[in-house]
């Protein structure tokens, strides 16, 4: 059996930027953390804060075969952290059966679904008066056709759910159409990257009008802490992941993602993306995140809002952190490797001066890779990132698909289908 000071944090998707932030969180916490990872090869999973990592395909069943093996050599019931949307379902799924072993620390699986699936979020939230972008799911090409000649444009083309065929044929998260032509060019070609696609009004505005909100509920749905962040640039532009962002108050962003949860009696972690659109203010709801860590756990971590320790302490019985109440202290989170391909694609653009990218990146800071007490994660990610430079083979294979140059004319950045979000 494994000995242990204290009941473990399983961490799963430690390779998973999101993961190697909740793993170092933890752990800062004196809490003890074992890893889970599909990829050992992955530079996250060189982090130094884990007991050990565990190899595992976390996107199937053999997930959960694997924490059942684990839970009989714990001596106490350990908490789950899974870290990306997989795992997240396959955990909701088989909860019952987990929680011998594990504190599952998630809304019933009617909430998971209805928050996590695009398509019933957009319906949701809807119907509690938050607004929400134009939306069609296709599934075929006479949805696609009826789609294109109701649709707003510009718009964008992205999976309702992510899968391991998108991620193999590129690293954005969504395709811009300008035009009804456009948008059927773009359909042809990524039909069956996914089981179903989803097409979305684009709603005008930079990256900086882009805000979240991440919360955590206890088992009774009461709110516990939250906490407010913008995206300040995003990689790849416009429709990447965030590369620098910083805490900020916006009420409007915090009171929808708190209407949300509330009327759906929830538990555990959640986040919610808004948008605002800049020719009429109004804020429109992006995208749900439910029942694990997000990009912005560090910020909030770094800004004095501990909520993913204070979801241990719940769990375990220990008496939550004193104050869990955002002070925003204008706390920035950078991830540096991304934010400068950023920083030099809106430069090259006339659309950043040097004076102005400088002093975006003055002020305290949280960061997604880098950290001098664990520091090989993010030469190992930097080392990555040179070898894929130096190989004509491995950049054709992160050559992004011509129909995005309209997008972006930038090659597309070196990352992993996993580093999300945020």
């Amino acid at each position: 059996m494994l000995k242990q000071k204290q009941e473990y944090a399983i961490v799963i998707g430690i390779d998973t930027m999101q993961g190697l932030q909740a793993a170092r969180i933890l752990a800062g916490h004196d809490i003890p953390v074992i890893g889970i990872a599909s990829n050992l090869r992955h530079h996250a999973c060189r982090t130094n804060v884990c007991e050990k990592i565990l190899q595992v395909d976390t996107n199937t069943e053999s997930l959960i075969q694997t924490l059942i093996s684990l839970g009989p050599t714990l001596t106490a019931k350990a908490v789950l952290y899974p870290c990306h949307d997989q795992c997240v379902w396959l955990i909701s799924e088989h909860r019952v059966v987990l929680e011998a072993w594990y504190f599952v620390m998630l809304a019933d699986a009617k909430a998971v679904k209805t928050l996590s699936d695009k398509d019933s979020f957009y319906e949701f939230a809807s119907e509690l008066g938050v607004a929400v972008p134009q939306s069609f799911v296709l599934r075929c090409q006479d949805e696609a056709d009826s789609a294109a000649q109701q649709l707003k444009f510009p718009c964008v083309i992205k999976p309702v759910r992510r899968s391991t065929q998108w991620d193999l044929q590129t690293l954005s998260k969504a395709f811009r159409a300008e035009d009804s032509e456009e948008f059927l060019s773009i359909y042809e070609k990524v039909n069956g990257w996914a089981p179903e696609l989803l097409a979305q009004q684009w709603i005008v505005g930079t990256d900086a009008d882009l805000y979240s909100c991440n919360c955590y509920f206890d088992s009774q749905s009461n709110l516990v802490a939250s906490f407010i962040a913008r995206k300040l640039r995003q990689w790849p532009p416009r429709v990447g992941s965030s590369c620098l962002g910083e805490e900020c108050r916006n009420d409007v962003v915090l009171n929808a993602a708190i209407r949300i949860f509330e009327s759906i009696g929830y538990v555990g972690l959640g986040y919610i993306e808004m948008k605002r659109d800049a020719r009429s203010g109004e804020y429109f709801a992006i995208e749900a995140n439910v029942g694990r860590p997000t990009g912005r756990s560090a910020i909030a971590e770094a800004g004095g809002v501990s909520m993913l320790y204070a979801m241990y302490c719940d769990a375990v019985g220990l008496t939550r952190p004193a104050d869990l109440e955002q002070k925003y202290l204008g706390v920035k989170w950078i991830d540096l490797r991304h934010d400068f391909q950023s920083a030099l694609y809106y430069y090259r653009r006339d659309e950043l001066t040097l004076r102005d990218w400088y002093k975006s990146l003055r002020g305290r800071k949280a960061y997604a890779v880098f950290s001098l007490r664990d520091p090989l994660p993010f030469f190992a990610d930097l080392a990555g990132a040179i070898l894929v430079a130096l190989s004509p083979r491995k950049r054709a294979l992160r050559k992004q698909p011509s129909f995005m140059k309209s997008t972006t004319s930038m090659p597309a950045p070196v990352v992993t289908s996993d580093e999300t979000e945020l």
